[in-house]
């Protein structure tokens, strides 16, 4: 008897032991609380800064090359070995102003294309120059590609790009002055980055200058400057001015 007694309470504990293992792993357990990852600290933006190894070039030969000289100025400091002649001889895609004799002028959409030539002529907008600097930069076999923007703000384009080591070129006007409606010409010249048709009249302004931007502080934005052949400073809200008049126009090469 007392053996049929033991084996029923052993009977008993092995059930009770199988019932709470069947409610500890049937119970819930409890979720962990969600711990709200802290977001990566932005990149502090200096208050002022310039992009060192900047070699400004003088404008001499080039009368009309403004946006050469800017330009090649920019690809030097991104380090490639280009001077501004030879990419005017060999990049720059010009179209000659003409007037046919009966009082019609005829040109290019800037966008387009350089008004003239780089030696004796008008000049040329950022997405023809853009155009021009990735013909130069597929020669090279670079990976890197030449943008035309605009309505970029020139704060936004020194926090995202001069403050990171990259210059932009803009445009603007020479030594900041008023730009004064010069002359008009018949389009007779687009491609895909016009703004114009052939057969429209467009305008080109006096005094209309590229310069690349390489630094700010409070105050100032600095240039590379080809006007002066060296680094210019000129106060911040004349060139935001100017450059608004211009068209807010801007190439990076990244």
């Amino acid at each position: 008897m007392k053996d049929k007694t033991n084996i029923k309470i052993m009977v008993l504990s092995c059930a009770v032991v199988v019932l709470l293992l069947i409610g500890a792993l049937t119970t819930p357990r409890p979720t962990p609380p969600k711990v709200e990852e802290s977001p990566a600290p932005e990149p502090t933006i200096p208050d002022a800064y310039q992009i060192s190894g900047v070699k400004p070039i003088l404008q001499s030969t080039l009368e009309a090359g403004c946006e050469t000289y800017a330009c090649v100025m920019l690809l030097q400091t991104l380090g490639f070995d280009i001077d501004e002649l030879t990419f005017a001889d060999k990049y720059v895609e010009c179209h000659y102003v003409t007037d046919d004799g009966a009082g019609n002028v005829f040109g290019p959409d800037m966008h387009s294309g350089f008004a003239g030539t780089p030696y004796h002529g008008y000049g040329v907008y950022a997405p023809a120059m853009a155009k021009f600097m990735n013909h130069y930069l597929s020669d090279q076999k670079s990976s890197m590609t030449a943008t035309a923007y605009e309505d970029i703000p020139l704060d936004a384009l020194c926090e995202q790009y001069v403050a990171r080591d990259v210059p932009v070129a803009i445009w603007a006007t020479t030594d900041m002055q008023e730009p004064e409606l010069y002359c008009t010409w018949i389009v007779d010249y687009v491609d895909e980055n016009a703004k114009a048709k052939k057969g429209d009249t467009v305008s080109w302004s006096e005094h209309e200058h590229c310069l690349m931007l390489m630094g700010y502080d409070q105050e100032y934005y600095y240039f590379g400057d080809s006007t002066r052949g060296n680094i210019s400073q000129f106060e911040k809200s004349l060139v935001q001015k100017r450059y608004e008049q211009m068209g807010s126009q801007c190439i990076i090469v990244e």
